[in-house]
């Protein structure tokens, strides 16, 4: 795989970031099972947050200072279903926006790094 810090400047870097941001969240927000998640969420800060993120993930100049994600998602219950959902509109957004499959399965693979720190299970079900 090819050095990350070529994805940022690939896709267009931080105009094209933030054009992926505001896609993502318009797909998200469209989406009955997600929207609730967002309801009493400063958006302007969480695109913000989202395309520091984003920027570091794929290598722009600038490291991601914002909380951690494990901090900021706690006592959400982000279902994996969910999460998953959230990331294949990320991945189509990607692509939409012309992002190679290099980039994109860079984003997949980080994806898969953090869920665990954003993803609650429920507990106390019984198997």
């Amino acid at each position: 795989m090819a050095d990350p810090s070529s994805y940022y400047e690939s896709i267009g870097g931080a105009s094209s970031v933030r054009e992926v941001v505001d896609r993502f969240y318009v797909a998200v927000l469209d989406d009955a099972d997600l929207k609730p998640y967002f309801a009493d969420v400063d958006m302007p800060g969480l695109k913000r947050h989202m395309v520091a993120l984003l920027g570091s993930v794929l290598g722009g100049p600038k490291p991601y200072e914002g909380r951690e994600l494990a901090d900021a998602h706690r006592g959400m219950g982000i279902a994996g279903e969910h999460y998953d959902k959230v990331g294949d509109l990320l991945v189509t957004v990607l692509r939409g926006q012309g992002a190679d499959e290099e980039v994109v399965r860079h984003v997949v693979h980080t994806l898969g790094q953090v869920r665990g720190a954003i993803v609650e299970e429920p507990t106390g079900v019984a198997g």
